[in-house]
């Protein structure tokens, strides 16, 4: 199997998938996915990787969610610059050094306090790749009442440390961005606390991304993403209803 890259197999991005819709908040474009009920009580923010908020599999997920009972917010907060191989002068470095995750972190609080606002009252993050970053971070703050991460990219052991609510981390064979040691070393520096509850999996044959961009055709691929799905949902509904 080919070894991981952080920007391997882009999605095709497009602007009206999901069964969900754009709205507004905070001045931030969010796609909405509602649950069946409308007096739900329980929102789940999804934090994309860095090819942003309109690629469909992130979107079926967010409406699975959604039909799990959760209120499902997944903002732009890449304001209509996610990554793209299609412009040569922004290369993945290039764009990390104006998404960096600081501001977004600030942009996730004030739309979680708008969906609070909005009579969510608990609310759990999941973060994809990037979005992990800032998910880590909202896990070490009063923001949230649990977290799932996938694939983490450019998190670190200090932030670990920092963790105050139950996380989830789901995580790849293969992937030079969190590799199997750096995994392990994320569920030591977790068990040491003992104010948190943690979960580590390592799913075995899967790469780098592969929870919201495996390949339809790949039986294997589909198999691990739906697992690690209900993985968060079993998470989600444990600590967030």
């Amino acid at each position: 199997m080919a070894g991981s890259q952080c920007c391997s197999n882009p999605p095709v991005l497009m602007s009206n998938s999901g069964k969900g819709s754009v709205e507004e908040i905070v001045g931030l474009k969010v796609y909405v996915a509602a649950a069946a009920s409308s007096s739900s009580k329980h929102g789940i923010l999804l934090v994309s990787d860095v090819f942003g908020y309109e690629a469909p599999k992130l979107r079926k997920l967010a409406d699975k969610i959604a039909d799990a009972g959760f209120h499902v917010a997944v903002p732009d907060f890449f304001c209509g610059d996610p990554f793209s191989y299609d412009n040569p002068e922004k290369p993945l470095p290039v764009w990390r050094s104006f998404h960096r995750g600081d501001k977004e972190f600030e942009d996730a609080k004030t739309v979680i306090n708008a969906l609070k606002s909005d009579g969510i009252s608990n609310i759990g993050a999941a973060g994809f790749c990037w979005g992990a970053k800032v998910v880590v971070q909202l896990a070490s703050s009063d923001c949230i009442e649990a977290a799932v991460m996938f694939h983490p990219s450019f998190v670190t052991q200090d932030e670990m440390k920092e963790v105050q609510v139950p996380i989830a981390i789901l995580g790849a064979e293969i992937d030079k961005y969190c590799s199997p040691e750096v995994l392990k070393q994320f569920d030591e520096t977790l068990s040491a606390n003992s104010e948190v509850t943690s979960f580590v999996k390592m799913f075995p044959g899967t790469v780098h991304g592969w929870t919201v961009r495996y390949d339809d055709n790949d039986e294997n691929a589909v198999k691990s993403a739906e697992e690690a799905h209900e993985d968060m949902l079993t998470w989600f509904n444990k600590y967030v209803k």
